[in-house]
């Protein structure tokens, strides 16, 4: 895992309000919904002012760590909110230093794999830890890049 500073974004798309442990129980999982919806062919097509191919999801709104609730938007990044198509949410991702995972292989797999490996560093305590803030996943062609935000390290 890489420590970088993970530029500014603003990403709009669509929202829903879940936790990791309704997301195991395949009755309760709101996700994979989510994301059918945000890969359907022409979900962004309406979205002015896209800055890339790429999709985003903006992990934000911790209710405290991983065990509880959190939004996540899967969306675009785009270079301005101003005309958000009905149905949809603008979030910002402010600059914040960031553990960079990568995920490759196939997916879902790959994607899973890497946050097993974020919840282990966390539930070890590694360093540095998080701060349960704004986290970001770009999916692109190559798989995924996880930004997870982190702590301001002491020196």
């Amino acid at each position: 895992m890489k420590i970088i500073e993970r530029p500014e974004l603003l990403v709009v798309g669509y929202a829903i309000r879940t936790s990791n442990p309704e997301e195991m129980d395949p009755a309760l999982a709101r996700l994979p919904g989510l994301w059918r919806r945000a890969g359907a062919p022409g979900a962004f097509a309406h979205v002015p002012g896209r800055v890339d191919e790429n999709l985003y999801a903006v992990l934000t709104d911790y209710e405290s760590n991983h065990h509880g609730s959190y939004t996540q938007v899967v969306g675009v990044a785009v270079r301005s909110a101003a005309a958000i198509p009905e149905g949809m949410v603008a979030v910002r991702a402010p600059r914040v230093s960031s553990m960079l995972v990568e995920a490759r292989g196939p997916m879902p797999q790959a994607i899973r794999e890497a946050w097993q490996r974020i919840w282990k560093h966390t539930e070890s305590g590694g360093v540095p830890p998080r701060a349960f803030t704004t986290d970001v996943e770009i999916h692109h062609p190559e798989g995924a890049d996880l930004y997870i935000a982190t702590l301001p390290m002491r020196s």
